[in-house]
């Protein structure tokens, strides 16, 4: 298994943990001066479906080029058949034709780089034409066939460069500081291309003797991807618009454009037939599998290209895959990851699939039965259904013929909703510049098949598109799973909130420095917060701290959100996201721990981030929270408790930390104390940890392989603050299923000493003091990011959070 690539990896060795920063980077190769590599990965890097996808048409017209399955496939335009022309054990895409129609230049994806190759289609034979230790992406051959440009990030960033074939020379042709992609060889040495800037909106380029000139700009085109005329002379591009994308002609020459589509729709990788006279498209079904259109450069509608049979070379059989509980044989949804006899990964042709860049696993979500077709021989499958059940891995033999049917059955080491405890993922996104277009209802069975009971995907906007707004009032609360619309505040400068149970959008969606129109606006985050409260809102601040040590010098004080403290210590934050794709969470809680020390009752919250449309991403619910909710659980029980932090945090291991016979969100006495904690873990997990006051107690060896381990000892409480457990540490530097995240961690919610909201006087002082020196530096940055602008709301802001810290920090 290819490692996960995160900044550094929790590892422990003789009891002892060392880490910097834990929150996802990358999986493939770094690209230079890119911290959120999801985006470059999820936007850049191809995908794989079941259904066609790239079409490249043939030099003569006959046939279409596409990728389908992980694999290159030629689909006759007459008979509607497709021939599977490439096997391997790795992922094959986006293919582009020599000029002669006797060569097929292509992606080749080994799940942690990515090269180009070519296949010769009189021989079969295969070879690499380009193999680095970096990325390379989007072939395309010159007009006279001696020269294959295409994307590389070998120079750092992505540029487009130049191979010729007679002599293997390349050479780089762009240099500009951002991504260049998607290159399209016109006349002579004359090309366009996707310029996608750090800074700046991305544009479609196009490069003559020297030169360039911007054709189309555009904030985030993260699905766009042109193609070129026959005559070298116009380009086809699936542009962005408000909320759908356009599929334009535009003129290299002149800059004259035409719209082809119909508005609404989402139109991916167009490309020209042979005679320039159709354009060919894919498109993902209401059933979330991609079909093949064409429709005439002429203009008109768009025209289903039917696929009618599928030629796989060897003979194929299916395999109907049954997930349930032991005991239970009713049908459980679940996650699965499912590869052929040489290690390829297997789909189904209904939903989505995923590719999971923790462990490198396409996978995709069975409602309880699924189907799929496979080539006889050997199928592996890895099957996970949330956090409480070890993965299941069985191995069947698939012969030719009949349908074979397989079993899968999951252990659960504890079932926390038997217990009063229910699961939520409080911060991902539904549709966020994927290549799919999701509805509500394609939430729920992951949901299911990831055992969690409650949902809140959030609205966003994607900078100044506002996204999913028609769904905001969509909500499934009359059964678990719970669905409710919520949405995230992405004000970039003053920090990112999570508003959930709101009744309406709050307005606007962003605002302060790097923004159009509210780049100036004098508007605290608290506001926000006030108006979500207003409406019975609970709200958090999403992913706040990316590195560990958060109060060490200056520059790593400049982690914390500029207005998260303000609104901690002022009393207006319900709760913090303790876990998620891009945090560090021990260096979360450390600011977390800070606020409970001053008694600011801040919740703990969890969330993964995820973005549902996206083909490479974590799956929800991989970072969770578990709620301790009244029964009958209602989501305003679980709201409630949720506020009252009746909770715990959890990337994997499952905790029930109790004081006598009290839990997270009550309160115990002072004096001598028994303490139990049941972990459960569906991965090994290194250390266990008990804390008052933020400070390490106790501390044991945690578990060496998945399964439960009761804990206790006694304490001797202080007179005020809090007391906590937590779980955390790898004995491996790889993420393993179910988890997805960079290493295990969980961790409860305080139980409160005395009364709610206590504290301990040194350890109030002590946070008080470091939280002085954080606000300061926050409000450095404040005022030299509005650059001298009057903000006198803002700043009082500072003013009276400085002034309770004071007092604190005297007494």
């Amino acid at each position: 298994m290819k490692a996960f690539r995160c900044f550094v990896i929790l590892l422990v060795i003789v009891g002892t943990a060392t880490v910097t920063f834990g929150q996802w980077t990358n999986r493939y190769p770094k690209v230079q001066g890119y911290r959120h590599h999801i985006y470059l990965e999820g936007f850049e890097l191809p995908i794989l479906a079941a259904g066609p996808s790239d079409p490249a048409p043939s030099p003569d017209g006959k046939s279409i080029a596409i990728g389908a399955r992980g694999w290159l496939w030629l689909l006759n335009l007459e008979s509607g058949v497709a021939r599977r022309i490439t096997s391997s054990r790795a992922m094959d895409s986006r293919p582009t034709w020599s000029p002669d129609g006797k060569h097929i230049a292509f992606l080749r994806d080994d799940t942690s780089d990515i090269d180009i190759w070519v296949l010769e289609l009189s021989s079969g034979e295969e070879q690499p034409l380009i193999s680095t230790s970096a990325i390379e992406l989007d072939p395309a051959y010159s007009r006279d066939g001696q020269f294959l440009y295409y994307s590389s990030a070998e120079a750092g960033d992505l540029d487009i460069w130049r191979l010729q074939l007679a002599t293997s020379e390349r050479m780089p042709l762009t240099f500009k500081r951002g991504l260049e992609v998607r290159p399209l060889p016109l006349d002579g040495e004359s090309f366009a291309y996707l310029a996608k800037g750090r800074s700046a909106p991305d544009s479609l380029v196009y490069f003559n003797d020297g030169h360039e000139r911007t054709l189309r700009a555009q904030s985030i085109a993260s699905q766009t991807h042109p193609g070129v005329s026959p005559d070298k002379n116009i380009l086809v591009v699936n542009w962005p618009g408000p909320d759908s994308y356009d599929l334009l002609l535009v003129d290299v020459n002149t800059d004259d454009n035409i719209r082809l589509n119909a508005r609404g729709r989402l139109p991916i990788a167009p490309s020209f037939s042979a005679d320039g006279k159709t354009v060919y498209f894919i498109e993902a079904n209401k059933h979330l599998q991609f079909e093949l259109f064409s429709v005439a450069t002429k203009g008109g509608m768009a025209k289903l290209v039917p696929i009618r049979s599928w030629d796989w070379g060897v003979p194929i059989s299916r395999l109907e895959i049954r997930t349930s509980k032991k005991g239970n044989t009713s049908p459980v949804a679940a996650r699965l990851h499912v590869v052929d006899d040489q290690g390829h990964p297997v789909v189904p042709t209904s939903g989505m699939p995923r590719f999971d860049m923790a462990n490198g696993f396409v996978f995709f979500y069975s409602p309880g039965v699924t189907t799929v077709e496979v080539p006889t021989g050997n199928v592996q499958i890895l099957a996970a259904h949330g956090f409480s059940s070890p993965v299941v891995t069985k191995t069947v033999a698939v012969p030719s013929g009949a349908k074979t049917v397989v079993e899968l059955s999951f252990d659960q080491l504890w079932s926390p909703r038997d217990d009063g405890w229910y699961s939520g993922d409080h911060h991902y996104h539904m549709n966020y510049g994927g290549p799919y277009r999701l509805a509500p209802r394609d939430l729920v069975v992951e949901l299911e098949g990831e055992d969690l009971d409650v949902g809140t995907p959030l609205i966003a906007n994607l900078h100044h598109r506002f996204n999913d707004l028609d769904f905001f009032y969509h909500r499934k609360l009359a059964e678990l799973p719970f669905l409710s619309f919520g949405q995230e505040i992405r004000s970039h400068f003053l920090g990112h909130l999570g508003l959930i149970n709101i009744q309406e959008p709050y307005w606007p969606w962003y605002w302060g420095p790097g923004y159009p129109v509210y780049g100036s606006d004098d508007r605290p985050n608290h506001e926000a917060l006030r108006f979500a409260r207003n409406q019975g809102g609970v709200t958090s601040y999403m992913h706040p701290v990316s590195i560990a040590e958060p109060f060490g010098d200056e520059e790593s004080l400049r982690s914390i959100p500029i207005n998260l403290i303000p609104d901690a210590v002022l009393g207006d934050l319900d709760s913090m996201e303790l876990a998620c794709l891009w945090v560090n969470e021990l260096g979360t809680h450390e600011v977390w721990y800070r606020f409970l020390n001053i008694g600011a009752p801040v919740a703990a919250s969890a969330g993964t981030d995820m973005m549902a449309d996206y083909y490479r991403t974590m799956a929800v619910g991989t970072t969770r929270v578990y709620v301790r909710a009244t029964e009958p659980m209602t989501f305003e029980s679980y709201l409630m408790a949720l506020r009252q932090g009746r909770s715990f945090v959890s990337t994997g291991p499952l905790l029930d930390f109790r004081i006598m016979d009290r839990m997270p969100g009550d309160i115990v006495e002072e004096g001598l104390s028994n303490w139990t904690l049941r972990l459960a873990s569906a991965v090994p997990v290194a250390r266990v940890e008990i804390l008052v006051n933020g400070e390490v107690v106790h501390n044991e060896k945690g578990l060496l392989s998945p399964g439960e381990q009761l804990y206790a000892g006694k304490l001797n409480l202080p007179a005020g603050g809090w007391v906590a457990a937590r779980a955390h540490g790898s004995y491996e530097p790889d993420s393993e299923w179910p988890t997805m995240n960079g290493y295990p961690f969980a961790h409860s919610s305080p139980i409160w000493i005395g009364s709610h909201a206590s504290t301990d006087l040194s350890a109030a002082r002590k946070a008080a003091v470091e939280l002085l020196d954080a606000l300061a530096v926050a409000e450095q940055r404040l005022l030299i990011g509005y650059g001298g602008q009057s903000i006198p709301k803002l700043k009082a802001r500072f003013a009276e959070t400085r002034l309770k810290l004071e007092g604190i920090a005297s007494r």
